[in-house]
């Protein structure tokens, strides 16, 4: 193939990781995080940002180094070899990802509903509109990236704009009492939320999977990588200040899902809420899109290396199907399960699935040619950030250790049985 030919350019690229990135977290759980850490939310966003950064140059120098289509799964191979251990953390890997997507298209279907006037069968219609974006994407993401990468940059322009003027118009009309210190909550519960604002920034890892659909990955993709996260994080920060600048921390945790548009409606009256609802769902369907795509080519990396059924790989339109495999199981999860509980399981598996590769990538730095002080710290913060994580949801859900370690138990057990299915013998590590 010319590389002229290969999809995925630079903006593609950032594209992506944006739509990814500014999804369902931000619209979605910007009040669960104000529960936690009120009007400081804007520091938990600073903190989370620059965990993802230096995450983001580890996964980029891997990316640069070995580009392919199963990101995370290829760079766990490199430093692991494909074995037990890498197998399972790519299954925890993949069924964090169908959780998340599955979060991301029930709260697509809960904001779709806020335009229908509320009867008896809003649970109905809130389903319909939850399955019906997932076969959406499944339909234009079978038809290739090309076609990925072009919704992208159109949705993630047309939120990018919303969010941009909500955020500048809301900062010049705040109240800067409403952000004072003062009103801060203790420093431990600022450190805390990090376990839901970091939630707001994982999807930039969707950014390793473009690899093989880049003419010229080692510049490209990092520089795409760290790109797409400083945009994502001054957009945050900005939203944060607007919000909380408008509104007093309790309205907005009242407001829950809703907390963006709930802060257009003092600027901009009932036309900025209606737009910005609107904005949610443009959102949050990028996002569904983007991940699924990323979801597409980790099934497949995963499936070549035996640890997933050959199904996985088997081309069918211009995709593999692994995409179609994926959104029936998003539709089954979005329908039967409360997935807040489980979101936060996910968010706190993709952390330690993130530590992982980063001690891998110390393994082979010589052949990334990665700096050896932010590797380290890239490890040490996705460490603290993981452990915070779970102190929270743990002091919160006092059965949440338990559902972690089934939640590993299951994907080991995956694992083995698929290797025995396979009859793959494990590989040593190739450099």
């Amino acid at each position: 193939m010319h590389t002229s030919k290969k999809p995925i350019g630079f903006w593609s690229a950032v594209s992506m990781g944006i739509g990814a990135m500014v999804g369902a977290g931000i619209f979605a759980l910007l009040g669960e995080a104000s529960a936690i850490s009120g009007s400081a939310v804007y520091l938990s966003f600073i903190m989370g940002g620059v965990i993802a950064l230096f995450s983001g140059y580890s996964l980029g120098k891997l990316g640069a180094r070995y580009p392919s289509s199963g990101g995370i799964i290829e760079y766990l191979s490199q430093s692991y070899g494909s074995g037990f251990f890498t197998g399972t953390m790519g299954v925890m890997l993949y069924f964090s990802a169908i959780v998340s997507l599955s979060l991301v298209a029930k709260a697509f279907g809960n904001y779709a509903v806020t335009f229908l006037l509320t009867n008896e069968a809003e649970q109905l219609w809130r389903g319909f509109f939850t399955v019906g974006i997932i076969v959406l994407f499944v339909l234009i993401n079978l038809k290739g990236a090309k076609d990925v990468a072009v919704w992208e940059r159109i949705t993630v322009g047309a939120k990018f704009i919303v969010l941009a003027a909500l955020s500048i118009t809301g900062i010049i009309y705040l109240d800067p009492s409403l952000l004072s210190p003062d009103n801060y909550p203790p420093n431990k519960d600022i450190f805390f939320s990090l376990a839901i604002t970091f939630f707001a920034f994982e999807g930039f890892r969707v950014i390793t999977n473009t690899a093989e659909d880049m003419p010229d990955p080692s510049k490209t993709l990092p520089k795409a990588m760290m790109t797409a996260i400083l945009l994502v994080m001054l957009l945050y920060v900005a939203i944060a200040f607007a919000v909380f600048g408008n509104l007093p921390t309790d309205q907005i945790i009242a407001a829950k899902d809703f907390a963006l548009a709930e802060a257009a409606l003092p600027i901009f009256g009932e036309i900025g809420f209606t737009i910005v609802a609107i904005t949610a769902l443009i959102a949050t369907a990028s996002s569904i899109n983007a991940n699924l795509y990323a979801v597409t080519n980790v099934t497949y990396q995963l499936a070549k290396d035996g640890e997933l059924p050959a199904e996985f790989g088997k081309p069918i339109g211009h995709s593999r199907e692994g995409l179609v495999i994926s959104g029936i199981l998003i539709i089954i999860l979005s329908l039967l399960f409360d997935l807040s509980e489980i979101a936060a399981i996910g968010s706190i598996s993709i952390l330690f699935v993130h530590t992982v590769t980063h001690i891998g990538h110390l393994k082979i730095r010589a052949e990334t040619g990665a700096s050896l002080s932010l590797v380290v710290i890239a490890t040490l913060l996705s460490l603290i950030a993981m452990i915070l994580a779970f102190v929270y949801v743990s002091q919160n859900s006092g059965h949440i250790a338990y559902i972690l370690v089934g939640f590993v138990l299951v994907a080991g057990l995956t694992e083995v049985t698929l290797q025995k299915i396979a009859k793959r013998e494990i590989k040593p590590r190739i450099v």
